[in-house]
């Protein structure tokens, strides 16, 4: 009889095959010598026997033969963890984070005076005067978003697959962000806002301004009073309140229709505010939400469809094709959503050696009377102990 088991090792992954003989049943007693054949036959019939029992015992003996198959480690495990391409997705969004309080610096010395060029007109705003707390609500709802997928994100068993998207997107759009403001200066979008005074040629205070933005996170209530002004194409709140309400919907449980309700109003309600306080353009929000959610739909499509990868007529590739093979090169399926805590104790404080047994109990003829008796096989017992089983076996009575 040939047993496999795929043995998953912290390195490699091998495949460990044993080939057994089994045990042939003992000989059935011989029946009674014909008296026609005299004591030939059975004398012919016993050595037959004896042979028979003497070979059947050298096999049962013959020691079990290993053949060991080195396996892939994309095959070992079809969600590998990869904290290193983790890694690198967080330092290609926090440059391109850099680089956004960058351009924002060197764009807010190029926005035109109030006085020179007038915000423009914008329908939403001729219908709807400016609220000045909305802002303010637009910030404390981005903030509750970030801290609600943080705090889901650290139940999440797929940490490292999640957290590598996440970088890839948040870099990916304000590197679009980056674009769209250098390219195009829009005016102030109401006369409320008091612009910094310009430093022109003064690099060590633009310096400065750069550690300003990057400490208050771009956020208007840690920055203070003094405004940068020309980050508008596209609008960064949007982007931020939109991304976090897709993974947070994304990555938890689809019975959880109310949490996904709370952040869907919390999203919608922010987005809403930051057009009544007039401190974005309609269009600004509308780009912001289009850019985002296609890119986020555009991404989890190829990574959910495996076949998409290599399709040739695949429309849906980007420039990034490339950065996303390498982030989802060893990802062979659908990420489940699946909890856990975030810490866990040390594998000895729960490890629980395999100390139970279990019977099997078969109905068979017995070799003396012909009844049928329990007989025992090989006793096993499986214990899962953090993804790993382990098995004992005891001996079988022959």
């Amino acid at each position: 009889m040939a047993a496999s088991e795929l043995i998953n090792d912290d390195d490699t992954a091998h495949l460990e095959i044993s080939e057994e003989m089994e045990t042939p049943p003992p000989p059935s007693r011989n029946p009674a010598p014909d008296d026609r054949g005299g004591g030939r036959g059975d004398q012919k019939t016993r050595g037959v026997g004896k042979h028979g029992l003497i070979r059947s015992l050298h096999q049962g003996l013959r020691p079990a033969r290993y053949v060991k198959i080195t396996l892939p480690e994309g095959r070992a495990n079809p969600l590998p963890s990869e904290w290193w391409r983790t890694g690198v997705a967080f330092v290609y969004a926090l440059f391109n984070l850099f680089m956004t309080t960058v351009i924002i610096t060197f764009i807010h010395e190029r926005v035109p005076d109030k006085s020179v060029s007038p915000p423009l007109p914008d329908k939403f705003f001729d219908y709807l005067d400016r609220v000045p707390w909305a802002f303010t609500v637009t910030e404390v709802n981005g903030l509750l978003l970030c801290a609600f997928w943080f705090i889901q994100w650290l139940f999440l068993k797929h940490k490292s697959i999640i957290a590598r998207r996440c970088f890839f997107l948040i870099g990916t759009l304000y590197m679009y962000r980056c674009v769209t403001m250098y390219v195009t200066t829009l005016p102030v979008p109401g006369r409320h806002m008091v612009c910094a005074p310009k430093l022109y040629n003064d690099s060590t205070g633009k310096v400065w301004r750069i550690l300003r933005l990057i400490s208050g996170g771009g956020l208007s209530i840690t920055t203070g009073p003094h405004l940068m002004c020309g980050d508008f194409l596209y609008s960064g709140h949007t982007v931020m309140l939109t991304l976090s309400y897709l993974f947070i919907k994304e990555y938890s449980p689809r019975h959880m229709w109310y949490y996904h309700w709370l952040c869907w109003l919390l999203s919608v309600s922010g987005v809403v505010c930051i057009l009544l306080g007039h401190e974005h353009y309609s269009i600004d929000v509308v780009i912001g939400y289009f850019v985002t959610s296609r890119i986020f739909w555009w991404y989890h499509t190829m990574a959910n469809t495996h076949a998409l990868r290599e399709d040739p007529h695949n429309y849906l590739s980007n420039w990034w094709n490339c950065v996303f093979h390498f982030l989802e090169r060893n990802v062979q399926g659908v990420v489940p959503v699946v909890f856990c805590w975030p810490v866990s104790l040390p594998p000895s404080c729960t490890r629980t050696p395999c100390e139970h047994y279990s019977m099997v109990q078969r109905e068979g003829p017995s070799e003396e009377e012909g009844e049928s008796r329990p007989l025992q096989s090989p006793p096993t017992t499986v214990l899962t102990n953090g993804g790993v089983s382990c098995c004992r076996h005891s001996s079988v009575d022959q």
